[in-house]
């Protein structure tokens, strides 16, 4: 960490330097990389959870009287926590500051010459109002790398348009390919809408890093979450492309392999994917359904994709008759492609998850010890996964304001009279 020093030393905040010791990371992908992050809610905060796992140093300023709407979205708080927010923060500091004045606006300047990336997910006309667009900060600090994520990017008709999950799986082509035939249109379950911009903008954000280290240029990043949804449509898209004809929903099957899709069993869903055709003789076999193996209505997938109205009853009735973990044990040892449709109950406690530190605890000082979810992202330089709690309101104002930036303990006294703070 730089710029240690606080404006009135020891005297005022004994712990101060031995906190901001604690604080240092262990070395890890992006230790040494400083985010400024000023996103909101889902999107955004999902990119610095990742970029957080990895290392980074993430500051998340926070407006001084809610702070990011998730702490107070859910109806059900744990000991005055909001479990959204919870899910989202970790490894972050959280600071208060009202960019809006012009005071918060000095002090978030004074930050942007220390960071190496600021982050966001306003609209771009909010950005200029905060003077938090790339043309402002690239003055107070030419290596400065922005990253905004927003509905539909900083050009095009409707750049400051607002928008949200459902409506940009609706826009984006998403929803018009899920769920069952003939039944009204369905979202996703997981919020892909938002959670793809933060994938996106995490490795942007990397790449842009790396061509920093060669170049010692900083630059400007436009995520746009109605594209990203757009790049999600892949072979789809490429289909279409190709064959002029527009997919309807088809329920958890395939536009081009069968059978790949979900079945009843006798007391839980799976699903099956032959993906190729090595797996088709095995899965007939452990169905007692030889007979199909060699019938030229079925002998291929593309004979299969055909014959799907016959072939699917067949199946059905089939799998029908099994217990469903039964028939995954045989399945499985066939080498057959197969799974649960698991709950959450049921994938939270898998020995698979729970082996790749995918269940991970965290010790918060007011929630106390509470589950989350681990970081996917494994690598050989990897200490064991060790995660900072999601912070409090404001928690690291005096880390931040008086620890790197030198500021007194009178200015924030002051500030926070004015609600700057």
């Amino acid at each position: 960490m730089r710029n240690l020093e606080c404006g009135m030393g020891n005297r005022i905040f004994p712990n101060l330097q031995s906190a901001l010791k604690r604080e240092v990371r262990v070395k890890s992908l992006l230790s040494g990389v400083r985010i400024l992050d000023l996103s909101r809610v889902l999107a955004g905060p999902y990119g610095t959870l990742l970029l957080g796992d990895l290392g980074a140093e993430v500051i998340k300023i926070e407006d001084p009287n809610e702070g990011d709407p998730t702490r107070n979205i859910t109806p059900q708080k744990v000991k005055g926590e909001d479990p959204y927010f919870l899910g989202l923060n970790r490894n972050k500091k959280s600071i208060t500051l009202k960019l809006t004045t012009l005071q918060g606006k000095e002090i978030f300047h004074r930050l942007v010459k220390i960071c190496d990336v600021v982050y966001d997910n306003f609209r771009p006309d909010v950005l200029e109002k905060l003077g938090a667009d790339y043309e402002t900060l690239k003055k107070v600090n030419p290596r400065i790398i922005s990253c905004s994520v927003s509905g539909f990017g900083h050009t095009g008709p409707m750049q400051n348009r607002p928008a949200f999950d459902l409506t940009l799986q609706a826009r984006g082509g998403a929803m018009s390919v899920t769920g069952e035939p003939g039944r009204p249109p369905v979202r996703l379950g997981l919020p892909m809408g938002d959670l793809a911009g933060g994938m996106f903008a995490a490795y942007a954000i990397s790449a842009a890093l790396f061509h920093r280290e060669k170049t010692g240029k900083g630059m400007k990043i436009d995520i746009s979450l109605l594209d990203c949804q757009v790049s999600l449509l892949t072979y789809m898209a490429q289909y279409y492309f190709f064959n002029g004809i527009v997919p309807g929903p088809i329920g958890s099957g395939h536009q081009s392999i069968v059978p790949y899709q979900a079945f009843k069993t006798q007391d839980i869903w799976i699903v099956v994917a032959v993906f190729v055709e090595k797996f088709w003789p095995k899965f007939c076999k452990v169905l007692g359904l030889e007979n199909l193996i060699s019938d030229p209505r079925f002998d291929r997938n593309k004979n299969r994709h055909q014959n799907k109205a016959i072939l699917i009853p067949l199946l059905e009735e089939a799998i029908l008759k099994w217990k469903g973990d039964d028939l995954l044990k045989r399945l499985d040892e066939e080498d057959v492609p197969a799974a649960p449709v698991n709950t959450l109950d049921r994938i939270l406690s898998d020995p698979q998850i729970l082996s790749r530190n995918m269940v991970v605890e965290i010790d918060h000082s007011q929630v106390g010890n509470f589950k989350s979810v681990g970081n996917p992202v494994k690598v050989s330089l990897s200490p064991e996964d060790k995660f900072q709690p999601p912070p409090l309101l404001g928690q690291h104002n005096e880390l931040v304001y008086c620890g790197m930036l030198g500021y007194s303990p009178a200015d924030l006294q002051a500030w926070k009279k004015e609600g700057i703070i």
